[in-house]
């Protein structure tokens, strides 16, 4: 029998692996040499919802939505069974790789969302992940008023400029793009009573749409990981990852609240990213192959090879 203990938590890889996906492949080579556990994780971007189903339960209900370019589409919200609903921005205005134009995305497709959940007990909603940079203008064409107390999962924990400033090059935005679309969001004074607040930038200006109505802005990574009772004490190696580890995973992202939450505990801790673009100082980060075609071969080998840890 094993004499290890190992985690497999990763966060989704955006359009390659969710976060079940990956943990599952994690898992696939980790157990060859170490007893187990997979417990995938979310920060208020995609699959937000899905890790908070698979450990609190809830009804999976839909909304009839617009994306951020206009078109049809159904997105899920949960419905929890404290009486809370939950809606994830990713599920309504996700970013879509084929097509990256933030200076023409709107966010109205989560207002949409909201305004279908009727008159739940609480509001939950996980920003992240989404295609617009429009400091949610369209969520306010259609939400003028919250429909319950609201707490707001962010994904990361910026300013509202840094929508602009450091994300939406991401989102396909040129220099002189990111430049045009920091001052729109500087002009919009409903929203500068906000600006400064951790998570004002999440979602491309989402959480200071939802701050402005009332909302309570809260770093994501950290709701959701209290939420599924994630705790690193008993392993001897945790795994978390995402597809792209930058500067921003240590900002508010759940691999980056995994890596600290470990060091705390004393517990190792690997992140692997499907790309890695910054070194991060302190943490041990492996990167992938980088081809989205091979990330569950890549996730196995890599929880194998991993194998000496249980070897001490």
């Amino acid at each position: 029998m094993p004499s290890s203990r190992a985690l497999a938590c990763p966060a989704s890889l955006k359009g390659v692996l969710s976060a079940r996906e990956a943990a599952a492949a994690l898992a696939g080579g980790l157990t060859s040499w170490a007893e187990t556990d997979e417990l995938p994780i979310a920060d208020g971007g995609e699959g937000t919802l899905g890790v908070l189903h698979a450990t609190l339960g809830g009804e999976w209900r839909e909304a009839h939505v617009h994306d951020a370019f206009g078109r049809e589409r159904v997105a899920r919200w949960l419905a929890l069974p404290d009486g809370t609903a939950a809606v994830e921005a990713a599920e309504a205005v996700p970013l879509d790789p084929l097509r990256l134009d933030p200076m023409h995305a709107s966010s109205r497709g989560l207002g949409e969302a909201i305004a279908a959940v009727g008159r739940p007990k609480s509001l939950f909603v996980c920003l992240g992940g989404t295609a617009n940079v429009d400091g949610g203008a369209g969520l306010r064409e259609v939400v003028r008023e919250l429909p319950a107390t609201t707490r707001v999962a962010c994904d990361v924990d910026v300013p509202l400029l840094d929508a602009a400033r450091v994300f939406s090059a991401q989102k396909g935005a040129t220099p002189a793009q990111a430049d045009e679309l920091e001052r729109r969001l500087a002009a919009m004074p409903e929203l500068r009573g906000v600006a400064d607040l951790a998570g004002a930038g999440a979602a491309g200006g989402l959480g200071a749409a939802l701050a402005s109505l009332g909302a309570e802005l809260l770093l994501g990574a950290q709701l959701v990981l209290d939420a599924i009772g994630f705790d690193p004490s008993g392993y001897d190696l945790v795994v978390t990852g995402e597809g792209t580890v930058d500067g921003t995973t240590m900002r508010g992202k759940a691999p980056g609240e995994v890596v600290r939450r470990c060091a705390a505990q004393g517990v190792r801790c690997v992140l692997f990213g499907g790309c890695v673009v910054d070194p991060l100082e302190g943490v041990e980060v492996v990167a992938l192959s980088g081809d989205p075609a091979r990330v569950r071969q890549d996730l196995v080998g890599l929880g194998a090879e991993l194998r000496f840890v249980g070897q001490g």
